[in-house]
């Protein structure tokens, strides 16, 4: 998940376009993204054990053909959480790598067909490693809609985003943070789960993150004070979140000390 992110204006679109204001529609995410908690008990396995290193990879490939094929960063991230619910569910042996990436592609196609207005045919989605039949996917695709109970409308933190960005950020910074908070997702999506939390405080805290690595509690309550939906979040929970992203990167970073020291020693 290295190096930078390039952002399409469709990433910021204005939330009326939904046929509802920015708060009103804010006010339906939040109540709907209720339902998502339901799957917070991801088992930890696939982060720690011999799945963690396939996932990843999985995961990369996701968002280099999300790139490749023009896809917004919520179909992305959409594949990416039924990837992991999946596996949360149905286990693959070992992690065999052809197994893991005949699943990735599964999931990217079904979360293109949620989100994009054009979906590439099944060929479009092979890999040069891999070549799978088309029959063999939709197979994997129905496999993956029967396991997830065809439950595949999520609220993701991505929604969130041009709310939070606009209403918090100078309109000269918003591509800038969104970019970076993008990003930041991205990263913790590699190794925590993201499921355990509310969306709308994913999103919240990643954008604070974005913009400030310096903010206290009671700084993080003034900044959200301002934002008319705020009554649906508590302060306290946001932050709690802020600092676990900020921790994540405090022990990223001398982990990455580390591992150069001691190549140079």
């Amino acid at each position: 998940m290295e190096g930078k992110i390039r952002i399409e204006e469709r990433s910021l679109a204005p939330l009326q376009e939904y046929g509802a204001s920015e708060d009103e529609y804010v006010s339906i995410l939040i109540e709907r993204e209720k339902g998502t908690l339901a799957f917070k008990n991801i088992e930890s396995f696939i982060f720690v054990n011999c799945f963690s290193h396939s996932r990843i990879n999985a995961l990369n490939w996701i968002l280099q053909t999300r790139a490749t094929l023009g896809f917004s960063f919520q179909t992305a991230y959409l594949s990416m959480a039924y990837f992991d619910r999946f596996l949360s569910k149905c286990s693959i042996d070992n992690g065999k790598c052809w197994k893991m990436r005949l699943l990735s592609i599964a999931c990217l196609t079904l979360a293109a067909k949620m989100e994009e207005s054009e979906v590439p045919v099944l060929t479009e989605f092979q890999s040069e490693d891999y070549c799978f039949e088309n029959k063999v996917i939709q197979r994997m695709e129905l496999l993956v809609l029967s396991t997830l109970e065809w439950n595949m409308v999520m609220i993701t933190p991505l929604v969130f985003l041009p709310y939070f960005i606009t209403k918090l950020c100078n309109e000269s910074q918003t591509c800038h943070v969104l970019s970076k908070t993008i990003q930041i997702i991205f990263t913790l999506i590699q190794e925590v789960n993201l499921m355990d939390h509310r969306p709308s405080v994913i999103a919240a805290a990643a954008t604070l993150v974005a913009m400030d690595q310096h903010l206290t509690i009671e700084s993080v309550k003034l900044k959200m004070s301002s934002i008319h939906e705020f009554r649906f979040l508590v302060a306290e929970d946001i932050f709690a979140y802020y600092d676990q992203i900020q921790s994540f990167y405090i022990e990223k970073e001398n982990y990455k000390t580390q591992e150069k020291e001691s190549y140079t020693q």
